[in-house]
């Protein structure tokens, strides 16, 4: 990049998820937020950073939906294209990386996330750039049991080792890509054996043995899940717009 050829960024946000456990008939990416929808706040900050082009995975008919009433009503222009999602969470990545136009890294990132910066942005640019691949986590604060079938402790993890891993993750184009299209084809064969894949960086680890970089993220990038979720990222969201 020293060139001075400018690089490309893309972002998939996922907005495809059916919010079961917020109780509610309105999915959780709909519902308000300081007046505003949920999946606002994490297109509005795409929108206003360095990232080129935006992605938005929704759910099966609800395509037109967010293109009048989220991306033309608030004018996120960076939103190139509106695809639906798939059965499972990576059903929906694969979606949406197959909308891009082209980038050189993408940053993929769970709508429901609002609270997601622009510092953090920039430091997983940075991190990608140098390691390929990277995720935003923060180091847990409490310790950490794991348990056996039975619900008894089995192990109790070196807590400086462990961290609770957020969006966005952030890889190479190529590589991710690449990690993709091997699920899918490796799908059946790794249903069949148990695995289960649950977010971006593990689609990496599994199919590819690529090391995956941990960056600092925020303990305010929580994940919107349940109705006090909502009642938290206000409080987060009202107190970063106050002057200090």
């Amino acid at each position: 990049m020293e060139t001075g050829i400018k690089i490309r960024t893309a972002a998939v946000v996922l907005a495809a998820g059916s919010g079961k456990r917020m109780g509610s008939s309105t999915k959780k990416q709909y519902m308000l937020m300081d007046g505003k929808p949920i999946i606002y706040y994490a297109l509005k900050t795409f929108q206003g950073s360095f990232v080129d082009e935006i992605v938005l995975v929704v759910s099966p008919g609800d395509t037109e939906y967010c293109r009048k009433e989220i991306v033309e009503k608030y004018g996120f222009d960076k939103v190139s294209t509106v695809v639906e999602g798939g059965r499972e969470r990576y059903h929906s990545v694969a979606a949406g990386l197959r909308g891009m136009k082209g980038c050189d890294y993408v940053f993929i990132h769970d709508g429901a996330r609002p609270l997601i910066t622009e510092e953090i942005l920039d430091r997983a640019l940075e991190d990608v750039k140098k390691y390929q691949a990277c995720v935003v986590g923060m180091p847990v604060k409490d310790t950490i049991k794991v348990a056996d079938e039975k619900g008894n402790i089995a192990a109790t993890p070196r807590r400086d080792l462990v961290w609770a891993v957020q969006t966005p993750q952030v890889f190479a184009c190529s590589l991710i890509k690449n990690a993709y299209d091997e699920l899918l084809r490796r799908e059946p064969e790794l249903l069949a054996a148990g695995r289960v894949i649950t977010d971006d960086a593990m689609v990496v680890e599994t199919l590819t043995g690529h090391p995956v970089r941990l960056t600092p993220g925020s303990y305010e990038n929580i994940k919107i899940t349940t109705p006090e979720d909502i009642q938290i990222a206000e409080n987060f969201l009202k107190m970063s717009e106050t002057p200090a």
